[in-house]
């Protein structure tokens, strides 16, 4: 009986990557002409006299990029998942490891919730007045605002699903064995939320690096979804895989369409969950270790500047590093996606 479900679930699966994929290839154009009505399009950072940043020198020529990719992934998606969600046969939900609707409703939170607070953030940089900064102008929500936002967001996904879905553990890597967090699972999981939401936005910088990377980190959670039997997840990382897919073949470079604060938000705190959903987190830190190794470039430099007053790298995060030192862009993306297969397999490794 287990294997019959399985299979279904693995059919249903593909076929859902397939349904949203066209769907997502059928409105991405008229999207992305949409976008440049709304004047929702990348903008040039430096100032208009004196000297520009390196990083304004390397991406300037992106300007009038339109930026918003995410909102319609977000978009196409939810709307998917819940017609799929409420059209399922009743003896197909009682099959789930969490209680279907429960966990179908935490994902939807995570990823509409985190999306909102990028789409404002992403509309204040197109359409508020621009602060000064050190070097060039600043755009967008104050990073503390935007930080306190996020971790109150954190902390109510984590308590849900703590309290509603009655997870509170971690499985440890090589064993079948799972350590009981108590009360501290949500505070913890509040901090990987966090974490990975901020990972994700920072690594968005080059074109088609972010969305490689989050399909190679879906592929390895579907996986392990499979293995678990966790229908909601599966079918929910179907039609996002397939969304990303079609958003992709704009995004390679050089773009034609970029993610924007919306997608890589939402998409950052998602991938958390869904590492938390699974219990796999040991699994996470290396299926999305790309994504870690980007924030902690950055989070090197702040320090070593604001105690050293010097950098330890020529720029963070670590991708624009390797730009200044003249390799492609393309070059950079592609070596990236091969780390983070490597990556990927090794979680697996980690989770079974």
């Amino acid at each position: 009986m287990l294997y019959f479900f399985s299979n279904l679930m693995i059919r249903l699966f593909l076929g859902l990557i397939l349904s949203s994929f066209i769907v997502n290839c059928i409105a991405i154009v008229p999207f992305i002409n949409l976008l440049y009505q709304l004047k929702f399009t990348r903008k040039k950072e430096g100032v208009k006299s004196g000297k520009k940043s390196d990083f304004d020198k390397m991406h300037d020529w992106k300007a009038g990029t339109p930026t918003g990719g995410g909102n319609l992934i977000i978009l196409l998606t939810i709307f998917l998942y819940t017609i799929i969600a409420l059209v399922l046969p009743k003896d197909w939900t009682e099959n789930s490891i969490y209680p279907f609707m429960e966990e179908v409703h935490i994902l939807l939170l995570t990823f509409i919730s985190f999306g909102i607070l990028g789409f404002l953030d992403d509309w204040r940089k197109f359409f508020a007045k621009p602060e000064r900064g050190v070097i060039g102008q600043k755009f967008g929500i104050t990073g503390k605002l935007k930080f306190f936002i996020q971790w109150g967001l954190g902390f109510l996904i984590s308590t849900l699903i703590f309290f509603n879905l009655k997870v509170d553990f971690i499985h440890l890597p090589f064993t079948q064995v799972a350590v009981n967090l108590g009360w501290f699972f949500v505070p913890f999981a509040a901090f990987v939320i966090v974490t990975m939401s901020n990972a994700y936005n920072i690594t968005d910088g080059l074109d088609g690096l972010s969305t490689g990377l989050a399909l190679i980190a879906l592929t390895a959670f579907a996986i392990i979804s499979f293995s678990s039997l966790d229908l909601p997840l599966s079918l929910f990382l179907g039609l996002w895989i397939g969304a990303l897919m079609a958003y992709l073949y704009f995004n390679i470079y050089p773009a034609r369409l970029s993610l924007g604060d919306a997608g890589a938000l939402s998409f950052g705190a998602t991938l958390a969950v869904i590492g938390l959903l699974t219990g796999k987190i040991f699994a996470l830190f290396f299926i999305c270790g790309i994504f870690l190794l980007e924030m902690l470039s950055s989070f090197i430099q702040l320090v070593s500047i604001k105690l050293r007053g010097k950098k330890i790298f020529p720029m963070a995060p670590i991708h624009l590093t390797f730009q200044l030192l003249g390799w492609h862009e393309a070059k950079i993306v592609q070596r990236a996606w091969l780390a983070a297969a490597l990556l990927a397999i090794f979680g697996l490794w980690l989770a079974f």
